[in-house]
């Protein structure tokens, strides 16, 4: 598997410390990203589009299984996907950790789960060729 601290660098030729990966076609996800984007790049981490191909093969997913959530890579090869990737870059963000901690109590991680998971199956794409109806009812995959 190709690493993702080799291969991947930000705009300005550096390795990045961790990457998030978000679907450029959906106008949500872009914007939380946009929101994400200055943030990270103070703490030494990217963005980088789900349709980038590169993505695909750095993470070893298809294009469907790729625009099925938010992925997060940190730079030691831990990936995270969906709410697990939001949690990732929240314990990046002092002013986020509040969410981290809320995860550790009691049945909390598996409702974030299942937000995460029902808000991710009502997004649209603004893509003519959008996959995410195709793959929203197969539920998400933490690894």
């Amino acid at each position: 598997m190709i690493s993702l601290t080799s291969e991947m660098t930000d705009r300005k030729g550096r390795r990045a410390r961790g990457w998030l990966f978000f679907d450029a076609e959906c106008k949500f996800c872009s914007r939380i990203a946009a929101w994400l984007e200055t943030p990270l790049l103070r703490r030494g981490m990217a963005l980088c589009p789900l349709q980038d191909p590169r993505v695909g093969v750095l993470l070893g997913l298809s294009r469907g299984e790729l625009r099925r959530a938010i992925r997060f890579a940190s730079a030691d090869g831990i990936r995270y996907c969906g709410a697990d990737a939001l949690l990732a870059v929240a314990r990046e963000l002092w002013w986020a950790r509040l969410l981290v901690y809320a995860s550790n109590l009691p049945l909390m991680l598996p409702i974030m789960r299942a937000g995460y998971q029902w808000v991710a199956q009502r997004r649209r794409c603004r893509a003519p060729h959008c996959l995410v109806d195709r793959v929203a009812g197969n539920g998400l995959q933490n690894y």
